[in-house]
């Protein structure tokens, strides 16, 4: 029997901690399946390899489970997921904690699906793939978006639209998500990542970034759309301030009302102006994107706007837009919202990522303190981004 020593990367917070482990590579109950270089695994997840240890186990993962709406999340182990055809299974390494988790959680979306696992920021390293996976192999790092399935056969899916999709699939929503040390997902909608920037970094960008970008992209070119209103400035509002800027547009960030800290934050990258959403902009924006799901701003963003101007509702849910004059709509201003986003969005923003120079900003949670990171978010405890990375697991001699 020959053995092979890998490095096992295990996490709490932001330390990472290096365990070796032995084993043959002839007993890994499957997971070299479809693997033309085992050599690449050198990132397996602490789960598998702690079942390697004790032969017959069942392969296991740990998940924050949201059992009902409205409840917290619950730690629970599982079974591993079997990744079906065109899926693929990764141990998930980093997931963004997103304001569209908070509306799962609290069933502000139509349909909710319990129990269920939230999280679609998710970056995660292959482990196993499916019958017909093509372009991904075991050992690669790829991004998971919110984005999971689509029919492929209404009238949008065929019209280049599949955001729109009459059937979609959403990861963290209509089927389980990375709130977890395991996941699969659909191949064809996962997005290659490479080896360059960290997985925390990473993360928020396959949801705050791609949607950001899409709202971006509707807003028009630099040229047409030069001052821009970013109102909510959070986790996607910190990443477009720094795409704007590097295309040559001038940002004007309008946070909550006397939010000093997250107006310096904003001036910190390259805002040109900051203030609270209760005050009038220093001079007519080209184009407003609103971020928060205020209903409220709706009309303040168009007050805002010049003629013709442009205003974009990102969010996937938004309290009630109180009534408000015509005359804010008059004179060509337009009104659109942002749904969900296409591989096409996430494919060309993620190539230009590296050369836009986009830092994130993050604070780090262990998965077991999920609850505490939506908490946090809910209350704006952070500036940027949360993201949720494994727990240290102890070995099995410690866990006996």
């Amino acid at each position: 029997m020959v053995g092979s020593k890998l490095p096992l990367l295990t996490h709490r917070g932001p330390y990472r901690i290096v365990v070796h482990v032995y084993f043959a590579m002839s007993n890994a109950s499957g997971i070299f399946a479809n693997s033309s270089n085992p050599a690449r695994l050198l990132r397996l997840g602490t789960h598998e390899l702690a079942a390697l240890r004790r032969p017959g186990r069942e392969l296991t993962m740990h998940a924050m489970v949201l059992p009902a709406i409205g409840s917290p999340l619950e730690w629970t182990e599982r079974p591993d997921p079997t990744p079906g055809p065109n899926q693929i299974r990764v141990d998930v390494l980093a997931c963004g904690v997103c304001r569209t988790d908070l509306h799962v959680v609290d069933g502000e979306l139509p349909d909710p699906v319990v129990p269920i696992i939230p999280g679609h920021e998710i970056v995660g390293r292959i482990n196993a793939v499916g019958p017909g996976v093509d372009g991904l192999a075991i050992g690669d790092r790829v991004g998971i978006p919110w984005l999971g399935h689509t029919c492929g056969v209404c009238r949008y899916c065929r019209a280049g639209r599949e955001n729109l999709c009459d059937h979609p699939g959403f990861t963290g929503y209509t089927h389980d998500g990375g709130f977890a040390t395991s996941t699969v997902a659909d191949a064809r909608f996962a997005f290659p990542l490479g080896e360059i920037g960290t997985d925390g970094e990473l993360a928020p960008l396959l949801c705050a970034g791609l949607i950001g970008w899409r709202s971006l992209a509707m807003t028009g070119t630099p040229e047409v759309s030069e001052r821009l209103g970013l109102y909510g400035f959070g986790a996607a509002a910190h990443i477009v301030a720094q795409v704007a800027r590097w295309q040559g547009r001038s940002v004007f960030a309008f946070t909550q009302p006397g939010d000093a800290v997250t107006q310096d934050f904003a001036r910190s990258l390259g805002a040109v102006w900051a203030g609270g959403s209760d005050e009038l902009s220093p001079e007519p924006l080209d184009a407003a994107i609103i971020f928060a799901p205020v209903g409220a701003l709706v009309p303040a963003a168009l007050r805002a706007v010049r003629k013709g101007g442009r205003v974009i509702a990102a969010g996937i849910h938004m309290s009630d837009i109180p009534t408000f004059p015509y005359s804010l709509l008059w004179e060509e201003r337009e009104l659109r919202s942002v749904a969900n986003l296409t591989r096409a969005d996430g494919v060309e923003f993620l190539r230009l990522a590296p050369e836009i120079g986009i830092v994130t900003s993050t604070s780090p949670y262990p998965l077991s303190r999920a609850n505490e990171a939506l908490a946090d978010l809910r209350c704006g405890a952070f500036n940027g981004a949360a993201v949720l990375v494994p727990d240290a697991l102890p070995l099995e001699a410690d866990r006996s």
